[in-house]
């Protein structure tokens, strides 16, 4: 044993003498770290590109809709969307809870990964006679008109008219909100004065049970679940909105039913009030870009999945969409122009003499004087039209 240690100790006293021993041996431990420090790195670069190209591939088929509050009916109509157009890894669209339609014009125009939102036809006009959002005729491009979104005035049973509402405090929704404009609008356009309050929608039917406001207004598609889903309705009605001449070119008439508020509208009654159009609309990509392809990717599902949109359980409020209809004044997002002067190129030579012989009829023979525009127009919806009756 003794022999053998001091051997050792001998080999290494050899080693440690030799000249440029020790000189090899740290050259091959460097070569051999480096060959170890390369194959790592050559191993995080691979999980890197392997990472960035899927973080592409998610980023290229993923589109974002802005929609309402989680109590609106925007949200559950873009839930509709995300389920039905779910194609996984191809296509997949990401609801986002906003504040409202006047919010959604601004996150549209100016929040980074926003694609598109829900809004509504006169809040697009308010920004555009005010300006304070910019040129936004030419920014702005809708997708496709929705479905119309009602006025709902909750009131005390003691209210008989609207106009009794004069010089009281009336919960007009947060600031900013597309409840908030619509009901401004609504009622300078009827010439009643009153005193604006901002509350969110519990708090605000809170204060209108104790007297601290007249009323509380809320403008969405029916049912709107906050009223939809009210337990204690006692001493509470809808109040009727008078379908006035100078609401008609930003408005259209609307009512509300028994079946849409049990609680609130007596069976057999109705009650009466206006709507506007929710629009789908989008930042107008010209440039042929990744965001005008996202874009494309989507309004091609969109329409030729719309069929699925329109079947239970889907909200109801499908029923009334018809995507070809246009939004007067307003340019339509050129993907979905496209698709739809497709869908009407494609149509066959039988349905084309129908549609001629039905505008001769509904122009008492004057389809010559409609404009092309409006021929094309018409068209469409005369090809959406002949679809739901053949379905029936």
């Amino acid at each position: 044993m003794r022999f053998a240690l001091a051997a050792g100790a001998c080999l290494l006293a050899i080693v440690a003498t030799v000249p440029g021993a020790q000189n090899q041996v740290s050259a091959q431990d460097r070569q051999s770290a480096k060959s170890v420090r390369e194959h790592l790195r050559s191993r995080e670069n691979a999980r890197s590109s392997m990472n960035e190209n899927f973080r592409s591939r998610m980023n290229e088929n993923v589109v974002t809709i802005m929609a309402g509050s989680p109590s609106g009916t925007d949200l559950a109509i873009v839930q509709d969307i995300a389920a039905v157009l779910d194609e996984g890894d191809d296509l997949r669209v990401l609801p986002m809870v906003g504040k409202g339609p006047a919010q959604n014009v601004k996150d549209v125009l100016f929040l980074r990964g926003v694609d598109m939102g829900i809004t509504q036809a006169n809040v697009l006009k308010h920004f555009a006679r005010t300006g304070e959002l910019g040129p936004i005729v030419n920014q702005i491009a809708y997708v496709a008109k929705l479905f119309n979104e009602e006025m709902h005035v909750l009131v005390r049973s003691d209210v008989k008219d609207i106009h009794e509402l004069a010089g009281k405090p009336v919960n007009f929704g947060l600031p900013g909100s597309g409840t908030e404009i619509t009901s401004r609008l609504v009622f300078e356009a009827l010439g009643i004065n009153v005193l604006e309050k901002h509350l969110n929608e519990p708090d605000a039917i809170q204060k209108l049970r104790s007297g601290e406001i007249a009323a509380s207004i809320v403008v969405t598609g029916k049912p709107a679940p906050v009223l939809a889903d009210l337990k204690d309705t006692n001493g509470l009605k809808l109040l009727p909105v008078p379908y006035a001449k100078q609401l008609e070119d930003s408005y259209y008439p609307g009512t509300l039913t028994h079946d849409d508020y049990p609680a609130l509208v007596a069976k057999g009654q109705t009650v009466d009030t206006v709507s506007v159009c929710a629009v789908l609309v989008s930042f107008n990509w010209t440039d042929n870009g990744s965001r005008y392809q996202k874009l494309s990717k989507f309004v091609d599902r969109f329409f030729n999945k719309f069929g699925e949109l329109m079947k239970s359980p889907r909200h109801p409020k499908w029923q009334e969409v018809n995507f070809a209809a246009t939004l007067e004044n307003w340019n339509r997002a050129p993907q979905a122009q496209q698709w739809i002067d497709h869908a009407a190129d494609v149509a066959d030579s039988s349905t084309r003499e129908r549609f001629d012989t039905f505008l001769a009829q509904a122009k008492a023979g004057n389809a010559a004087r409609v404009s092309d525009a409006d021929r094309a127009d018409l068209f469409r919806a005369f090809l959406e039209w002949s679809k739901n009756q053949n379905k029936n």
